[in-house]
C-alpha cells in the first residue's frame, strides 16, 4: 500500500540558505529576527553570515565540515547556523538546556567535528570537547574585517545542511544527517501548500535540540517572514504567549504537549491569541484530541490546526493533516494526513512487501526527504535504511518503526510503536492504545501509560491520569477500571492508577515516560512519585 505525494519540481540546486539570500537582496530592510526588542534586518542578517561564513572556509572548515552550535536562541544563533551553510557545512545542534553529562555523551558522537561555536554563557557546558570553541562576540573585531558579501562557495542539493541527535526507544544518541534537497522541499511545500509568505512571522518555543525547531527557526527565513525568539533557555508559557499577543506572530510549530500548554494557557485567562493564529503546525507524539477539541470549537477560532508525522531521519515532517476534519464520533485515530510534495508512504510487512488496503503495516517513508543516514553509525540501526523496489524501480526507504494504516478516507494513521508492544502475562500490548482509550473517559484530561515492574519483576502497566477541570479528582481506580472493560480487553487495562497534577515533560516538549516508569520503580512505593517528581495531584490517592 502506497500513498504517494504531490510531484513538484524542485530547482536544479535546492540549496535552503539561498532563498534567504533572495529575500535578503529583495527586501534588505525587512525584520529578519526579533529578540526582547532588538532586531536584526535581512541585510545586516546575511552580511553577519558571510562573515562568519569567510571565517569557517579560511580555517578550512568549508564544504562537508561539521560545525557544533550550542548558543541560547538568539540572532547569534541564526549568524554561526547561516554562515554554516554558506560555507558549504552542516550544523549539529548542542542544546544548552540539556544536563552537562547528557552534553558530554553527544560530544563524543560527532565524526569529524570542526569546531563549535558558544557564548560565555554555554561555553563552559562543552569545553569537554576536543575541538576549538569560538565566541563570535569575541570574534567582532576579526569578523569585522571580512567581507560581508557570500563567500561563493558550490553547495548542492546532495550537500548534509544539518545532523540532529536522535535516540529513539535504545537511549543511544545517534546522529542523523539531512541533505538540502529534502530541507528545501520541506520548506517548499510548506510555503506553496499553507500560502506563507512574507507577513507570516514565526516564533520558537521548542528546544534547540529538536528535529522540529530546525524547519521552525528556518521556514520565516525561506518565506521571507521575521523569526521571533524568546528570551529564555527552556519553554515559558507565559512567555510564549505573551510573544503571540504582542508581535503578530502567524505560525507556530511545536510538540503536542506545547500546544496543550499554550491552549490552557489561553483557556485560563480568556485570550485569544492563539485563536488568531493562522497555523499551529504540531505532532511529535500520539495527539490527544479532548486536550483541543474545546478550545478549536470556540467561535471566532481562525487558526487551523495541522497535525503532522515524520521522523528525523526524513526531515521532519511526511504528512499533514487539517484537525478541522477530524470526526470524534466516527475516528477512534486522529488522522496524520497525506504525505508531503515528492514524498510516499508505503505500509508493508515484516518481509517488506506492501500490505492490502486496511491492513496494518510498518510505515515507511520515500522520496525527497530521506536522509543521508546515521552518521558514523554502524550498528544495525543503518539497516532502517534501505531499498525497496516499486514497479520495477528501485526506492531508498527509511523503516520508522511505526506502526500504521491507510484509512477508508486515504490519510494516514498511526498507531503506535512496532517496538513500543510489550509483553504483559504473555500478551503483547501497545500502551498507545490504552491512552486513547483512558482519553475518551468522562473526567479523565489526559493519560499516559508505562510499564512498570513489581518487586518481583514481573511486568505490568501502570497509568497517570490527569483530572479535567472540574472532575472529581478522586476518581476512582474501580470506576475507571470498569468502564476500559467496556472497550478494553482485560488484559490491556492496566494494574495501577496513579493520579497526577501533569504529565512531566522532556526537554522536547514530549512526555517523558522514563521519569514516570523512575517514579515506580520497586525501590520505592509508586505512592511516593508525588513527593519525587512533584507531579501528584495534593490529596489523592488511588482507592
Amino acid at each position: 500500500m502506497i500513498l504517494q505525494g504531490k510531484r513538484v519540481p524542485l530547482p536544479p540546486q535546492p540549496v535552503v540558505h539561498r532563498k534567504f539570500e533572495a529575500h535578503a537582496a529583495a527586501t534588505p530592510d525587512a525584520v529578519a529576527v526579533r529578540r526582547a526588542g532588538a532586531q536584526m534586518t535581512y541585510a545586516q542578517l546575511d552580511a553577519a553570515a558571510n562573515r562568519f561564513a569567510h571565517f569557517l572556509v579560511a580555517r578550512g572548515h568549508g564544504r562537508g565540515a561539521k560545525i557544533g552550535v550550542c548558543l541560547d536562541y538568539s540572532a547569534e544563533m541564526l549568524v554561526a547556523i547561516l554562515g554554516t551553510l554558506k560555507a558549504g557545512a552542516a550544523y549539529v545542534p548542542f542544546d544548552p538546556a540539556y544536563p552537562a553529562a547528557r552534553l558530554r555523551l553527544l560530544l563524543t558522537h560527532v565524526p569529524g567535528l570542526a569546531l563549535i561555536v558558544a557564548s560565555p554563557a554555554t561555553a563552559g557546558m562543552v569545553e569537554s570537547a576536543a575541538v576549538e570553541v569560538v565566541d563570535l562576540d569575541q570574534l567582532a573585531g576579526h569578523l569585522a574585517e571580512l567581507p560581508a558579501t557570500a563567500p561563493g562557495t558550490a553547495v548542492t542539493g546532495d550537500d548534509v545542511c544539518y545532523a540532529v541527535f536522535t535516540s529513539g526507544s535504545t537511549g543511544t544518541p545517534k546522529l542523523t544527517a539531512v541533505r538540502h534537497a529534502g530541507w528545501y522541499n520541506l520548506m517548499h511545500w510548506l510555503q506553496l501548500e499553507y500560502g506563507l509568505h512574507r507577513g507570516s512571522h514565526h516564533l520558537v518555543v521548542s528546544a534547540f535540540g529538536f528535529d522540529l525547531s530546525q524547519r521552525a527557526l528556518m521556514t520565516p527565513l525561506f518565506c521571507g517572514a521575521t523569526q521571533n525568539l524568546l528570551a529564555s533557555r527552556n519553554f515559558d508559557a507565559m512567555m510564549a504567549y505573551r510573544a503571540l499577543r504582542e508581535d503578530g506572530i502567524r505560525v507556530v510549530h511545536c510538540a503536542s504537549s506545547t500546544l496543550y500548554l499554550l491552549v490552557d494557557w489561553e483557556t485560563a485567562r480568556g485570550g485569544d491569541a492563539l485563536t488568531r493564529l493562522d497555523y499551529v503546525l504540531f505532532g511529535g507524539e500520539p495527539l490527544k484530541p479532548e486536550r483541543l477539541t474545546g478550545w478549536a470549537r470556540r467561535p471566532g477560532n481562525t487558526c487551523t490546526l495541522l497535525h503532522q508525522y515524520g521522523v528525523a531521519e526524513c526531515t521532519d515532517v511526511a504528512t499533514s493533516y487539517d484537525l478541522a476534519a477530524y470526526r470524534p464520533d466516527v475516528q477512534d485515530v486522529v488522522p496524520v494526513g497525506r504525505p508531503a510534495y515528492n514524498t510516499d508512504i508505503h505500509l508493508l510487512d515484516a518481509r517488506m512487501r506492501g500490505v492490502a488496503a486496511g491492513e496494518d503495516g510498518e510505515i515507511c517513508i520515500s522520496g525527497a526527504g530521506v536522509g543521508a543516514g546515521y552518521l558514523g553509525g554502524t550498528g544495525p540501526e543503518n539497516a532502517k535504511f534501505t531499498t525497496v523496489e516499486v514497479d520495477g524501480v528501485p526506492r531508498r526507504l527509511y523503516r520508522t518503526g511505526d506502526r500504521g494504516r491507510i484509512g477508508a478516507d486515504g490519510e494516514l494513521l498511526v498507531l503506535g510503536r512496532l517496538d513500543a508492544q510489550v509483553k504483559v502475562r504473555g500478551m503483547r500490548i501497545d500502551p498507545t492504545d490504552i491512552e486513547r482509550a483512558l482519553g475518551r473517559l468522562t473526567g479523565v484530561r489526559e493519560a499516559a501509560v508505562v510499564v512498570t515492574y513489581t518487586a518481583a519483576g514481573e511486568a505490568e502497566l501502570t497509568a497517570f491520569l490527569v483530572p479535567a477541570d472540574g472532575a472529581d479528582e478522586r476518581l476512582t481506580e474501580h470506576d475507571v477500571r470498569a468502564r476500559l472493560l467496556e472497550t478494553l480487553p482485560r488484559n490491556m487495562v492496566p494494574a495501577r492508577f496513579r493520579h497526577i497534577a501533569r504529565i512531566p515533560l522532556s526537554p522536547h516538549g514530549k512526555v517523558d515516560r522514563a521519569a514516570l516508569a523512575d517514579a515506580c520503580a520497586p525501590r520505592e512505593d509508586c505512592d511516593d512519585f508525588g513527593a519525587r517528581a512533584r507531579h501528584l495531584v495534593p490529596g489523592t490517592r488511588p482507592r
